[in-house]
């Protein structure tokens, strides 16, 4: 069960989601830009298989930017992304991206530390994930994306009652080729039923 713990700023948006003691989702802060590129350097190689951006996250300096574009995002109400804490350290990120109002819908997007992999950690996240949106955001609808040779992402959305809606031919290029998407959703009547 996940505990319910949420911090608010001065704009009403969650800075922390607890989810077990020592397991949380975090809002970064410009302060977090080193440990955070500390976790995605020494993942380079595999992260890079299926992240785009990976090549482009040289420097602390880069993550500092990215840090900023995602707080300039969160307070637009565009994005909401957040760092995994576990046991005080970054392992990874997660995040609703193109949040869309109007209609309720936003993407689910996720990577994790290849040490941490493996051990549902993703999958209480991105539950987690999905419970701070269908009740406190109000959304209606949540997909994930996620490369049809990427199985360790795949299973997340299968495990958790995600609906396949069909495969994407070549929808995202990747460094050198393009590569098929497998789309997921999930209504928020489907998981109140599941609830």
């Amino acid at each position: 069960m996940c505990s319910i713990l949420i911090c608010f700023n001065d704009r009403n948006m969650p800075l922390k989601i607890d989810i077990d003691e020592g397991f949380s989702l975090k809002v970064r802060q410009i302060d977090d830009a080193e440990p955070f590129f500390e976790v995605i350097d020494r993942n380079r190689t595999y992260l890079r298989e299926w992240l785009l951006w990976v090549d482009a996250t040289k420097s602390v300096e880069d993550t500092k930017m990215y840090i900023r574009k995602c707080l300039d995002s969160i307070e637009k109400g565009t994005t909401f992304d957040l760092g995994i804490l576990f046991k005080n350290q970054w392992i990874g990120s997660i995040g609703l991206n193109n949040i869309h109002t109007v209609n309720r819908k936003a993407d689910i997007g996720y990577w994790l530390d290849q040490n941490h992999a493996g051990k549902g950690l993703m999958t209480k996240a991105v539950q987690r994930l999905i419970k701070h949106a269908f009740t406190e955001m109000n959304l209606n609808r949540l997909t994930i994306m996620a490369a049809t040779q990427n199985a360790k992402s795949r299973a997340i959305p299968e495990r958790l009652g995600f609906s396949q809606e069909g495969i994407c031919r070549e929808d995202e290029w990747l460094y050198d080729h393009f590569v098929d998407l497998a789309m997921y959703s999930l209504l928020k009547s489907d998981w109140e039923k599941e609830t």
